[in-house]
């Protein structure tokens, strides 16, 4: 008899972004800056927008501000009027980083000298000149330095899908850590780490015992705050980097294993073909994925059923290749017999 499947209920992330990334036309030049990913995520996600230039005065449309570096500081300049924006650059990001609410992670203008977070020119001069380096913007290199191994992209990186698939599993996994964070239980916590146990996993089996560890060593009459708050310290750098295939297809044995004595052979063969596609790169991840997604709804597999490994976002969200989606177009109509 199997048990009926768990529909995840998905806590809604919170995320600062560019006000130019299909928000405003705030752009130095009035324009607004067009991105299928962000459009594609304003409905499941709660964006907080912004523009640095806009908020410290700076018009639209505006002459234009680059970095110079000048014994070995880095001013902001606007190289028209020859006007120095430096300290209100600063004074703003310090005022907007400290008043935001909890945010799981960033989608930052590319390689704006003020919300770049790389790749932005730095110059020796105001005046024409070839750039002497490249980093972070001023506001960019602010959200940096505050927040080490949180979600931070440009409209640019996330055009690729592995990099957006990482970045919408972490901010979703931040923004149901927020719910554990905001109740301050130990049984929220648990309840986080075991709905959680294969997608830490999937990062890095190191981090993954650690935090086992963590949630493990905690006495139960004593405060949860600590513990809550040092949980998530050790969760941002294990989630931090996307997991290789390797870690994927130990996660999907080990899936698999839960299964050994109700399958016959050919299901076996099935499922580890799917694997072997994924392994040698002739399949993705979906394939064997959505296999064992069969079994768990077949067997009733309650501990499977509950892991965000198998829907780490909502499945609105998930990317494929458009010649694999599309729909309408007669694609054989340019080849008649």
């Amino acid at each position: 008899m199997t048990q009926e499947s768990r529909k995840r209920q998905f806590a809604e992330p919170r995320v600062v972004v560019s006000k130019c990334i299909e928000f405003e036309p705030v752009r130095y030049n009035g324009d607004m800056i067009p991105s299928r990913e962000v459009a594609r995520l304003k409905p499941f996600i709660d964006f907080i927008p912004v523009c640095p230039e806009v908020e410290i005065g700076l018009g639209i449309p505006r002459e234009t501000i680059r970095i110079v570096r000048t014994d070995g500081v880095d001013h902001l300049i606007q190289p028209s009027t020859g006007r120095d924006v430096t300290e209100e650059m600063k004074t703003f990001c310090t005022r907007f980083l400290d008043e935001i609410p909890p945010v799981d992670g960033f989608i930052l203008k590319n390689r704006s000298p003020t919300s770049g977070i790389n790749g932005v020119r730095v110059y020796p001069s105001a005046q024409p000149s070839a750039p002497i380096a490249h980093g972070p913007g001023f506001f960019g290199g602010e959200v940096l330095r505050r927040y080490p191994s949180y979600p931070i992209e440009d409209e640019g990186r996330i055009k690729n899908h592995r990099i957006l698939d990482h970045f919408l599993t972490r901010i979703y996994t931040l923004a149901d850590y927020r719910i554990v964070e905001e109740h301050q239980t130990f049984s929220g916590l648990v309840e986080f780490h075991s709905h959680n146990k294969l997608l830490l996993m999937a990062h890095t089996r190191k981090g993954y015992e650690e935090l086992g560890r963590l949630v493990g060593s905690h006495k139960r009459k004593a405060p949860a705050g600590d513990l809550i708050a040092r949980y998530r310290a050790l969760l941002l750098p294990t989630i931090a980097k996307a997991p290789t295939y390797a870690q994927n297809i130990n996660v999907m044995l080990h899936s698999e294993g839960r299964f050994k004595h109700q399958l016959n052979h050919e299901e076996k063969a099935v499922f580890l073909d799917a694997l072997e596609s994924y392994r040698a790169g002739n399949g993705t991840l979906a394939g064997p994925k959505n296999i064992l997604k069969s079994w768990i709804a077949r067997f009733g597999d309650k501990y499977l059923n509950e892991q965000t490994f198998f829907a780490p976002y909502p499945d609105a969200l998930m990317e494929y290749p458009p010649e694999e989606t599309e729909r309408g177009r007669d694609l054989w109509a340019d080849f008649p017999d």
